[in-house]
C-alpha cells in the first residue's frame, strides 16, 4: 500500500532562489532537507520515515528588478542589520523570491486509524514551524492522508488536486544523450557547452536559397535554434560530488559538526523538466529520493532513468507547441 502526505499550497516568504549557478528556484535538496527534518520529528514520536517528496510550484516571484526600466535583472538587496557604529551594513548579494509550493510527502508504512489523524495534525504544526529554503512559511492551506492499493488510481486522485500547477522531474539522461551528439559533431565540447544549451537563448542566421551571399547583399533572418529537446527544460542542480577524501572527525578545523567525519564538495548539475501534474502517469515517477554512489550524493526522481512514457497523439501536439521563453534560470 502506498502512503502519501499531502502538503497543499505552503507559501514561503524570501526563500533562497539561487542554487550553484543557477537562480529562479530553490535547489532539490532545500526540499528534501526540509523533508528529512520533518521526517526526524516523525520517528521520534510515530516511528515513522519520510523517503521523499514531489514539488509542484503554484506561484514564484523572484525579488529582481531592471534599474533602467530595461535590460538585466538585478535583485533586489537589502542593508540590515546596522554595524556596531550605526552604519548601514556592506550589501552581501542573497536572491530570494516568494513562492506557493505543494508537497506530496513519500511515508515508508501505513498507519492505523487512530494515528492519521494525530499525523495529519503534527505535521500541520511542524510543517509551519521550520523554514523552507531559508524561507519563512507564513501559510499552509492544508494536510492531507492518501493511502491506497490501487496505485493509479492514487496518482490520479493526488496529482490531478494539484492542478493548476508545475511538478519537477529530473531529465538529466537528455544532458548525457544531448552530449554525446554534440561530441559527434564538435569534438572538443564539454559537458558545461551540452548543459547551457538547454538555458542559452540561441539565434542563427539564415539566407535564402536564391540568394548568392557572395555578390548580393542581403538581410539575413535571424531564427530560434530549438533546445536540445522538447518541453519546459531547466537546468538545475541535482546535488554534490566529493572533490577531497573523507577526513575523521575532527580533523578539519572549523568544519560545521566535528563530530562527525568531513568531505569537501561542489554542486553537481543536470536538467529538469516542468511538467503538469495531469501528464503523469505515476506519482513515483516524480518523488525525488537521495541517491549515493562513489563520490555522488544526487537527488533523482525515477523518470532519470526512465522517461514519462505518453501518447503518441501527446508527443506530436507537443512537438507542434511554441518553445516557451524561460525568463528565470
Amino acid at each position: 500500500m502506498s502512503n502519501y502526505f499531502l502538503l497543499e499550497h505552503l507559501k514561503v516568504q524570501n526563500a533562497n532562489c539561487i542554487a550553484g549557478l543557477t537562480y529562479g528556484f530553490p535547489a532539490i535538496t532545500h526540499f528534501l532537507g526540509y523533508t528529512h527534518a520533518l521526517s526526524r520529528k516523525l520517528q521520534q514520536q510515530f516511528g515513522i520515515e519520510l523517503t521523499g517528496c514531489a514539488v509542484v510550484c503554484h506561484q514564484h516571484q523572484v525579488q529582481a528588478y531592471q534599474p533602467s526600466g530595461w535590460g538585466d535583472y538585478v535583485f533586489a538587496l537589502t542593508r540590515n542589520p546596522l554595524t556596531k557604529e550605526g552604519n548601514t551594513a556592506p550589501i552581501v548579494e542573497e536572491g530570494r523570491m516568494h513562492l506557493t509550493v505543494s508537497l506530496i510527502l513519500e511515508a515508508d508504512k501505513a498507519f492505523s486509524n487512530s494515528q492519521q489523524q494525530r499525523l495529519v495534525e503534527m505535521l500541520g504544526l511542524l510543517a509551519q514551524r521550520q523554514k523552507l529554503a531559508g524561507g519563512q512559511v507564513i501559510s499552509l492551506k492544508g494536510v492531507s492522508l492518501y493511502s491506497d492499493d490501487d496505485e493509479q488510481a492514487l496518482s490520479r486522485k493526488l496529482l490531478r488536486k494539484m492542478l493548476p500547477g508545475f511538478v519537477l522531474t529530473d531529465r538529466s539522461e537528455l544532458l548525457k544523450q544531448h552530449y554525446q551528439q554534440l561530441v559527434a559533431t564538435q569534438p572538443n565540447a564539454t559537458m558545461l557547452d551540452a548543459w547551457l544549451d538547454f538555458s542559452a537563448l540561441t539565434y542563427r542566421a539564415v539566407i535564402a536559397d536564391d540568394v548568392d551571399s557572395s555578390t548580393d547583399q542581403h538581410a539575413a533572418e535571424w531564427v530560434r535554434v530549438p533546445k536540445p529537446a522538447n518541453g519546459y527544460l531547466v537546468p538545475i542542480t541535482t546535488g554534490y560530488k566529493a572533490i577531497s577524501p573523507l577526513y575523521p572527525a575532527g580533523a578539519v578545523a572549523n568544519s560545521r559538526d566535528p563530530q562527525y567525519p568531513f568531505c569537501f564538495v561542489e554542486s553537481a548539475y543536470g536538467v529538469g523538466l516542468w511538467l503538469s501534474p495531469h501528464r503523469v502517469p505515476d506519482v513515483r515517477d516524480v518523488i525525488w529520493r537521495y541517491r549515493q554512489q562513489g563520490p555522488w550524493y544526487l537527488c533523482a526522481t525515477n523518470t532519470s532513468q526512465n522517461a514519462l512514457k505518453l501518447h503518441p497523439e501527446q508527443e506530436a501536439a507537443l512537438a507542434e507547441l511554441p518553445e516557451t521563453e524561460l525568463t528565470y534560470y
